[in-house]
């Protein structure tokens, strides 16, 4: 089992990085296929449907939609810090609930990265809480997380490990630094794009609120890459995202094309971008258009599944 290494491997695709437009093109041509590979034994034969969106964008669904989120990153960040998952009267709720596959407290070495994702660990624990008491009756049940698995499969395209390579999120910081780079901004995008469509005005003031703290944890997950020299992975995740997420070309790594952090991705007016649930699926799913798979096997909870017109 690999540990994430700075070298040997990703010195030798230090000059990939300096391809981004070209790397994500061929992405987002040919790396669908190659990750579809990559998942072997962790894919599944998902039904892939043409649904822009994957439901109603309705509050309910929107803030379900949000719940199967903070599940992940909730389950990532305790198991990483404390070595537990969710208790188990926070996961109940409509729909399936599933079991969590990997995770372990990992062996942190710098105090200041310890308590960084222990308070990150104790921020999503308690959005899931805020959800699902904002939810009452109408909450998801947590859906079944893979922690192990999909890491690898993303780790294989994105080309950070070799083909038979396994990714250990868990084993040192610079593994759980950069897994945590996979879906940090995801969360921030998925937040932005569904708050037009929240007709609640106190839903929309909390999640605003919500999308603010992601915001902060995507900004030291960014800090820190950058401070550790971690320019080419950060940058392969990046692309791996843009060539997953859909045609656009959105996603930013944390070197701007001037060769200097980019610590804040933003478009030119310095505005945060949006992602649609479709595509915040595609990323989460490891695969465009599907119904399930990578992060969440069995599929997610609630309206805004990927299955639904």
């Amino acid at each position: 089992m690999r540990k994430f290494d700075s070298s040997p491997i990703l010195q030798t695709l230090e000059r990939d990085s300096d391809n981004g437009p070209e790397r994500r093109r061929f992405l987002r041509q040919a790396g669908i296929a190659g990750l579809m590979g990559a998942l072997g034994a962790y894919a599944l034969n998902n039904p892939t449907i043409a649904d822009a969106q994957g439901g109603v964008l309705n509050d309910v669904n929107i803030l379900n939609f949000a719940l199967n989120l903070e599940y992940l990153e909730a389950e990532f960040y305790l198991r990483a810090v404390f070595g537990r998952g969710l208790a188990d009267s926070d996961t109940d709720g409509t729909g399936t609930r599933g079991a969590v596959t990997g995770g372990r407290a990992v062996p942190f070495a710098s105090e200041a990265i310890r308590q960084y994702a222990t308070e990150i660990a104790r921020d999503e624990e308690a959005h899931v809480r805020f959800f699902r008491r904002s939810l009452g009756a109408d909450r998801i049940a947590r859906p079944a997380i893979d922690l192990m698995g999909s890491f690898t499969a993303a780790a294989r395209a994105a080309g950070i490990i070799g083909s038979t390579d396994i990714f250990d999120p868990f084993a040192d910081e610079n593994s759980f630094l950069l897994a945590a780079f996979v879906f940090e901004d995801v969360g921030v995008t998925a937040f932005k794009g569904s708050a037009r469509f929240l007709t609640n005005k106190d839903f929309l003031e909390a999640t605003a609120g919500v999308l603010a703290v992601e915001a902060y944890h995507a900004g030291i997950i960014r800090t820190v890459l950058f401070a550790r020299g971690l320019r080419t992975p950060a940058q392969q995740i990046s692309d791996l995202r843009d060539g997953v997420d859909g045609a656009t070309d959105i996603d930013q790594g944390i070197i701007g094309p001037d060769g200097l952090a980019n610590l804040v991705p933003t478009d030119g007016d310095a505005i945060a971008f949006s992602r649609t649930p479709r595509q915040v699926l595609n990323i989460v799913f490891l695969q465009a258009n599907a119904a399930s798979g990578g992060f969440f096997p069995q599929g997610v909870n609630g309206g805004l599944n990927g299955t639904t017109a």
